[in-house]
């Protein structure tokens, strides 16, 4: 027995390691999109429109993945619902890794014209199919494989991809950029970190393909309960947990993609600090953002997953004004704090987000539904917060205007946070 307790235990790390490391590659490749976005894309695919105009086009190129998503997760989740947790995890790597790299090979606007800024909303729409999947198949297997009393913490392996992802994004575009002068940077040093995603591809897809199916979706499969039509059956049969799953993801998507996507773009742009400064900041608030994730999700397995949720989706609504006042300061140390607690609840709403759209789904239609709620919470969040936010902004002349607009969409998922069940509705490892 205790043999077999160390390889249960080994397997089950096995795959949290796989869910750490494949999404954090796959939001890796997510996220060089936007910091491209923020600091290069106007000038590369847009450059007859001005400054302002060319972020607000480079933004919408943004956002325009997003809106992909929710079609991601009807197709990754019915097949991951039909065929397996695995070969969808693996099959989405494998298009965000083509899609990436494709950016990285993309002519500009003065070598191509406008086929350039098309052939861009083409790639990104490829990424956002890809990231609209991915996220539910790691979470799901990491869950599903997890021993009772500990579906917070190992499915956080699935959630602390997204700010290593970020992370390692930032680090590498800060050694490419750091390491080149401005004007080869732009001319061919941001395509570095876009073709470093076919390496990291390649070891992702080594880590997947080694991991076991899914328990549960093992026993679905042998019992023959499979849904045939997941995404229909789970509208019908959870229309309300999908509602609420989705708003409650609207402020920490939305705030977060500000965080990483907007305040790079307001503090070189606007604060006139360097891209340098503005990295490490954002590279600072993300290490938080991972430990915070971690820490949240282990507290929900003894707390529960609404109270942790409901603290941090408090404190994102009532951090949001002071956040801006110290980020206009323009002192670097004001920066870091402003960020810091900012991330500690972004964690707090993403880290037990796994283990709770697990536990608001029947296993027969839970990826479906995981993957479609997180999606279109995804896109009415974080799709066009950061070009709304630059609206704001060039419209008011004033970062108040952004933060209000974070205290709205905080308000709005705190109130469906307040709507979930005090216990979890599903058991998670029922066939």
């Amino acid at each position: 027995m205790p043999d077999q307790d160390q390889r249960t235990t080994g397997r089950i790390r096995r795959v949290a390691l796989a869910s750490a490391v494949g999404t954090t590659i796959e939001w890796y490749d997510y996220f060089i999109y936007s910091t491209a976005t923020a600091l290069v894309f106007n000038k590369l695919f847009f450059p007859s429109l001005s400054p302002a105009a060319g972020t607000l086009a480079g933004f919408a190129t943004l956002g325009v993945g997003f809106v992909a998503r929710p079609l991601g997760g009807i197709i990754w989740g019915h097949f991951g619902d039909r065929v397996g947790r695995k070969a969808m995890l693996v099959a989405s790597l494998l298009l965000m890794g083509l899609a990436t790299a494709g950016v990285g090979v993309l002519p500009t606007f003065e070598q191509a014209g406008v086929a350039a800024p098309v052939l861009l909303v083409v790639l990104r729409v490829l990424q956002g199919i890809s990231a609209g999947g991915e996220w539910g198949g790691a979470a799901l297997m990491a869950v599903e494989h997890a021993p009772e009393g500990s579906r917070g913490r190992y499915g956080s392996f699935s959630q602390i991809g997204v700010p290593a992802g970020l992370i390692l994004a930032q680090l590498v575009f800060f050694a490419v950029n750091s390491s080149l002068a401005p004007d080869t940077f732009r001319s061919w040093g941001w395509r570095v970190p876009f073709l470093i995603s076919l390496v990291l591809v390649g070891v992702g897809l080594v880590i997947r393909l080694r991991v076991e199916e899914s328990p549960v979706f093992a026993r679905l499969r042998s019992n023959d309960t499979r849904s045939r039509l997941p995404i229909v059956e789970v509208l019908r049969a959870r229309p309300w947990q999908v509602v609420t799953a989705a708003v409650s993801f609207i402020a920490n998507t939305a705030i977060g993609y500000i965080f990483f996507a907007y305040l790079l773009s307001y503090g070189t742009a606007v604060l006139k600090l360097s891209s340098t400064t503005m990295l490490v900041v954002v590279i600072v608030g993300s290490v938080v953002w991972l430990v915070s994730i971690v820490a949240a999700a282990t507290w929900s397995d003894t707390a529960g997953r609404k109270p942790v949720y409901l603290a941090g989706s408090v404190l994102l609504v009532v951090w949001s004004i002071p956040f801006f006042l110290l980020v206009d300061t323009r002192q670097p140390w004001l920066l870091v704090v402003a960020v810091v607690v900012l991330n500690v609840g972004l964690g707090a709403t993403y880290g037990p987000q796994s283990a709770l759209f697990a536990e608001l789904f029947e296993p027969r239609f839970r990826y479906s539904g995981s993957s479609f709620a997180y999606a279109v919470g995804a896109v009415l969040g974080g799709g066009f917060a950061p070009l709304i936010a630059t609206a704001l902004q060039s419209a008011t002349g004033t970062s108040l205007s952004v933060a209000l607009y974070m205290v709205g969409v905080g308000v709005l998922s705190l109130l469906a946070v307040l709507a979930f069940p005090g216990k979890p509705p599903v058991t998670v490892r029922a066939g």
